[in-house]
């Protein structure tokens, strides 16, 4: 199964910028989307903002002006540029790619193993 290799996260002050990246780890056949998201207070995983092969986005609420989602085709790989950031953003980011393995598999949902980004002066 392909793995999901994220990186990007660390400790970052209030107010400060961090970038996200996340690939698959293999060359797969086909990916329809790629997106990022984060661990609730209840422990859920909630959708901070995803890219579709077509290029849509949809971003959360709670992060539409400040966090851009982007696609590099050619290498595959979703970045999650982080702008303006405050401790309600301290969390446990996962990076779920839907996709293809191969032209005769099922498309399914991989995710990686999760990245901790901290807010914190």
């Amino acid at each position: 199964q392909v793995q999901i290799v994220e990186s990007g996260g660390g400790l970052v002050q209030p107010g400060g910028s961090q970038r996200l990246s996340c690939a698959a780890s293999k060359s797969v056949f086909k990916i329809y989307r790629m997106g990022w998201y984060h661990l609730s207070p209840g422990n859920e995983r909630e959708l901070v903002a995803d890219i579709s092969v077509d290029g849509t986005t949809n971003y959360a609420d709670s992060v539409k002006g400040r966090f851009t989602i982007s696609w590099d085709t050619a290498k595959n790989t979703v970045y999650l540029q982080m702008n303006n950031l405050s401790h309600e953003d301290t969390s446990v980011y996962y990076c779920n790619v839907s996709l293809r393995e191969y032209w005769y598999s099922n498309q399914y949902n991989a995710w990686g193993p999760g990245t901790q980004v901290t807010v914190s002066s």
